[in-house]
């Protein structure tokens, strides 16, 4: 077959038809996609997006597709090249969370969804770039500076996953895997044209993920369609003994999103749009624009769509982006990473403390950080009171989908197209599903003015996830907009 011309872009399940039928095999798609990191990752438009290669990955897929000769393969994704963000353990490739703070932490191990993959046929081809320590919306790190958006390299493909986001738009692996503490799976999907989820708290273990905010990470896959979201989804999420919070997801996985994809009726569709959340300065308006196409796409198909404004929700739009909606990042992660270090005595850091005064941190994670050095970061008091407004949150949520009888409430995922690299932005509606542990979702709806894409966020009740997929899916076949980044053809 002629690689080139029939990889780029393909489905996770295009690809496995073609192993299966021996037009391909697993040892040519990670040539292929070496190839493809070779040629624009340090070279050509210089993404920036890989952190380490895992060196194995050739002869791994040798005896995967070993193993498919003599017993066929063990799941959809046998044999398929995946990434990970550098946050995750994986036994194959370092994990240093983008940090020259620990650059030799490698424990050995796989956290438990790398483990899923792995025991699912995947092929864990590398580790992906991202904002040191998750700390930031833009991708830059202290161990390999910043990575760059494959739609405009002068600007950045977002985060803490802008690795992944921007090596999965550029195919230099089938999919890949991200982590979202507030928008970093749904951010960098939204600036890379790609379809990020964040699960509902306790969908997938974060056991062996570097925490930020425990309370409120989670792991999850980005992906070029709705379809391989879900193939992802269905090797990863669930039950593990080794992070408690996944118990609540007893009852309420189907046994496949993937096999349970379907187009949503929109003629008995009830959404609520969530006006507050869209900007309302001039550069904001040529994304509303973009989102609101969607909106009135899915309207005109039957869809009963409902703005929803009130001085209440401008209140609650006002809450979740005050500095005291992020109080968490400061007085959890420094605990949680100070706990999570110590498990590694060997590494020239221990501790929260240590990482914040060692000099080597990015500029901006410096600054953060030493900020997080403050007593008003330790108050107990203050952390129970930011875990109430969440519950809050929550509770307003699901009282405005029964109240107004919607089955979606819907909002831009970032008000503003990708900022150039080097700046900063904080245009993100992330805070709604981080803070109430519901599900969101992050679909391509566009192009902006600046010809970088734009998307729609939509969030559900909890367990949510299959209905949400499935509305992702119809808004993908009503209104295409993936396309190959031009940069890396």
């Amino acid at each position: 077959m002629n690689a080139e011309s029939n990889l780029l872009e393909a489905s996770i399940e295009d690809i496995q038809s073609w192993l299966e039928a021996d037009e391909i095999t697993s040892v040519e798609l990670v040539d292929f996609y070496l190839a493809r990191i070779s040629a624009y990752d340090q070279e050509g438009p210089s993404l920036n997006a890989i952190q380490h290669l895992n060196q194995n990955a050739r002869s791994q897929a040798q005896a995967l597709d070993n193993e498919r000769k003599r017993s066929g393969p063990r799941s959809l994704l046998h044999g398929i090249p995946v990434l990970i963000k550098d946050n995750y353990e994986t036994l194959d490739a370092p994990t240093t969370a983008g940090s020259a703070t620990i650059k030799d932490h490698w424990p050995k191990r796989d956290s438990t969804q790398v483990a899923r993959l792995k025991s699912a046929g995947a092929i864990i081809l590398g580790k992906t770039t991202m904002h040191e320590f998750a700390y930031g919306w833009t991708t830059r790190g202290s161990l390999f500076g910043e990575t760059r958006n494959p739609y405009d390299p002068t600007r950045h493909p977002g985060g803490s996953s802008g690795g992944t986001g921007a090596a999965v738009a550029a195919n230099f692996a089938v999919a890949g895997m991200g982590s979202d503490t507030c928008g970093s799976i749904r951010v960098p999907s939204a600036h890379n044209n790609l379809v990020g989820l964040r699960g509902t708290r306790g969908l997938s273990s974060r056991y062996g993920i570097i925490p930020q905010v425990s309370s409120r990470d989670i792991g999850g896959p980005l992906a070029r369609s709705t379809r391989d979201l879900a193939a992802m989804l269905d090797a990863t999420v669930g039950y593990d003994a080794n992070d408690p919070q996944t118990a609540e997801s007893y009852g309420k996985i189907p046994e496949s999103y993937l096999r349970n994809l379907r187009e949503t009726k929109l003629h008995s569709l009830r959404i609520g749009v969530l006006s507050d959340w869209f900007g309302d300065q001039p550069q904001h308006q040529a994304v509303n624009a973009v989102i609101k196409n969607v909106i009135q796409n899915l309207e005109a198909k039957g869809a009963n769509v409902k703005p929803l404004t009130s001085a209440r929700l401008k209140q609650l739009w006002t809450e979740t982006r005050s500095p005291s909606a992020f109080f968490l990042d400061g007085y959890e992660f420094k605990r949680d990473i100070s706990a999570y270090l110590q498990q590694f005595p060997s590494l020239p850091v221990n501790s929260f403390s240590e990482i914040a005064k060692s000099g080597q941190l990015e500029p901006l994670v410096a600054k953060g950080f030493s900020t997080f050095l403050d007593p008003k970061f330790d108050s107990e008091f203050t952390a129970l009171k930011t875990h109430e407004q969440g519950k809050l949150v929550r509770t307003q949520l699901l009282s405005l989908l029964h109240d107004h009888n919607v089955d979606f409430l819907v909002y831009p995922t970032a008000t503003e197209e990708a900022a150039p690299v080097g700046t900063e932005q904080s245009h993100f509606n992330c805070m709604l599903s981080a803070a109430s542990g519901l599900p969101a979702i992050s679909v391509p709806a566009g192009f902006g003015e600046s010809k970088m894409p734009v998307a729609i966020e939509l969030l559900a009740e909890p367990w949510a996830e299959q209905k949400l997929l499935n509305l992702a899916f119809t808004i993908e076949k009503l209104v295409p907009s993936r396309q190959l980044p031009q940069h890396t053809p």
